[in-house]
């Protein structure tokens, strides 16, 4: 079994982390992107197999049965340490390791920067399609602490140890953009554009730690709450989400589905 590795791992230590039989690579970029160029090694997932749509609810989590069909086709064993990446600041790679979550699966990494930190840094990347040997992944239940759906956000409205962080833009946060029938943000809730995590001048790397809880405390989003994270469909919550776990934060939860749930059910209370 490999020595445990960071959650967030930095691309001048992959190599010598994959070298391990135990790990496995996963890229979560656009199809298009994977078959032209890639993290040698790296096994491709495609994004719409982790989630689930009942339209105009989108980003649902799947059943157990998908997910295990999922996980088993990759060729996952419990042993496994997922390194996940994608080629678009982490959402995807961050929905996929909060998946593993849901599912009881700890052994994961986010590569830090993914794809664009790794090639505008020259380093090498190929076009050779690798395939996972498939397996059998057995998954007993979901696990509920990853999980916020629309009843406990309901339950816990105004609750001062509980906090909604909305990663969506400020545009959206304000209902000034609309992606469902209803615009505005869940009451209470607080904004931190995902974006604002990442650090541009690194190459999409997660900003430092300390600058990151200075963003955060300004929210009154602090370690001791409980932080559910959501967005429009827990794709870039999800990288929140993983941010949060980073630096240390115990008790978080994603909203599968988020606001395509939230703004399309007329008898939820909103805030513009």
């Amino acid at each position: 079994m490999t020595n445990i590795l960071p959650l967030i791992l930095e691309p001048e230590h992959l190599n010598s982390a994959i070298a391990s039989p135990d790990v496995l690579l996963v890229d979560l970029s656009a199809p298009e992107t994977y078959v032209q160029y890639h993290v040698p090694g790296a096994v491709y997932l495609e994004y719409p197999w982790i989630v689930h749509m009942e339209k105009p609810r989108m980003g649902l989590l799947p059943d157990k049965a998908q997910l295990a069909n999922v996980l088993s086709a990759l060729g996952l064993t419990p042993q496994t340490h997922v390194i996940a990446y994608d080629d678009e600041g982490g959402g995807r790679a961050c929905r996929f390791l909060w998946t593993l979550d849901c599912v009881g699966h700890t052994r994961y990494s986010l590569l830090n920067g993914g794809l664009i930190a790794w090639t505008n840094e020259g380093r090498e990347v190929t076009s050779r399609i690798n395939y996972p040997t498939a397996g059998s992944y057995e998954i007993k239940q979901l696990q509920e602490q990853p999980i916020a759906d629309r009843q406990y956000i309901l339950d816990h409205l105004n609750h001062q140890d509980v906090v909604i962080l909305d990663t969506r833009s400020a545009a959206e946060y304000s209902g000034a953009k609309v992606f469902a029938a209803r615009g505005g943000h869940i009451p209470g809730a607080v904004n931190i554009d995902w974006v604002e995590a990442m650090d541009r001048s690194r190459h999409m790397r997660l900003k430092p730690a300390e600058q990151l809880r200075g963003i955060l405390d300004a929210k009154g989003v602090t370690p001791e709450k409980t932080v559910v994270c959501h967005c429009q469909s827990h794709h870039r919550s999800a990288h929140s989400y993983i941010m949060l776990k980073s630096l240390g934060y115990k008790k978080i939860k994603g909203y599968p589905g988020s606001w395509s749930d939230w703004g399309n059910d007329a008898s939820t209370p909103i805030e513009n």
